[in-house]
């Protein structure tokens, strides 16, 4: 019996995948309902909200606290200040979102190293996990805006190699630490993924602990290491402008939401932009990940087509 790749003749055709284009398409048509939704709230909710026995149960939706989302793109324009040759609101948000974008981006790797390490470390021994593991779930219970001045005020007393302690560390390190818990977390469930007839196979082969763990743990984590380098990178973008926001950190897209909040008198046009930079930049961060889960596809579930017989 002989199939088509088998005859030099014959040519297949590659297939059509849908599946990858079903994505950016449910992307596009999440974001495209989101405003639609918008604009339906605008039109249908009074400007002063709802009102339920003196208890408001739907927001206001006048211009200043909800505008429409054409102010919202025309605030990009607009200069930031009124002076002349003042940069616009847009490049505004685009200088302060790069700033982010570096201390994120660090905080992310910080957090996922920290997390695979510790995740290695409790699969390894059942007293880590015991000893370690609880400590790991409280600490996401301490409130974030609470935590990040207590961070910035012990670091301005810390010295590294001569070199004294930056504002932009203390963002970068309360950055990793909401970015380390998805890594952990999840990694230790992936390596605990493979079945007992995988394990029994490689302890037939005589291989050792770190053998076993290469060859078939870490690769055998993948499905679930892609869905927590999803969460980390998201988290490490709210804890880096939570942080920014917090610690007054200048430069960054946590201080421009402060100071167009202050602004947004009769108009958050402004603030909604900033808000909206923040929401880009958590999708740039976290598609970054979409281009590891291209490299690793070979094991998160896609194998190559089977030969049609003929």
């Amino acid at each position: 019996m002989t199939t088509v790749l088998d005859r030099p003749e014959v040519v297949a055709p590659a297939p059509i995948r849908p599946a990858r284009l079903r994505r950016p398409l449910m992307a596009v048509a999440a974001v495209a309902s989101l405003l639609v939704l918008w604009e339906l709230v605008k039109v249908l909710v009074p400007e002063n909200g709802v009102s339920v026995a003196g208890v408001r149960v739907l927001p206001r939706t006048d211009d200043g606290a909800l505008p429409h989302v054409w102010s919202v793109l025309a605030a990009l324009a607009e200069p930031e200040v009124n002076v002349a040759g003042a940069r616009s609101v847009g490049a505004a948000i685009v200088s302060s979102g790069l700033f982010t974008f570096g201390l994120a981006v660090l905080g992310f790797a910080l957090g996922a190293v920290v997390g695979l390490v510790l995740a290695v470390a409790m699969q390894r021994f059942v007293w880590v996990e015991r000893s370690v593991l609880p400590y790991v779930i409280v600490s996401q219970t301490v409130p974030l805006i609470a935590l990040a001045p207590l961070v910035a005020g012990w670091g301005g007393k810390i010295a590294i190699g001569g070199y004294a302690w930056q504002p932009w560390m203390s963002i970068t390190v309360i950055a990793s630490y909401l970015a380390f818990f998805p890594m952990a977390v999840g990694m230790l469930r992936g390596l605990r993924s493979p079945d007992r007839a995988a394990l029994d196979l490689m302890h037939s082969y005589a291989c050792g602990w770190w053998t076993t763990l290469v060859r078939l743990r870490l690769p055998a984590s993948v499905p679930h290491l892609i869905p927590a380098l999803r969460l980390a990178a998201a988290a490490s973008v709210i804890g880096a402008v939570v942080a920014e926001i917090s610690t007054g950190t200048t430069g960054g897209i946590g201080r421009t939401i402060i100071v167009f909040s202050q602004q947004a008198t009769g108009d958050a046009s402004r603030l909604y932009a900033a808000v909206l930079g923040a929401a880009v930049l958590g999708l740039v961060v976290t598609g970054l990940v979409s281009l590891l889960e291209i490299a690793l596809g070979r094991y998160v579930g896609r194998t190559p087509a089977r030969r049609t017989e003929v």
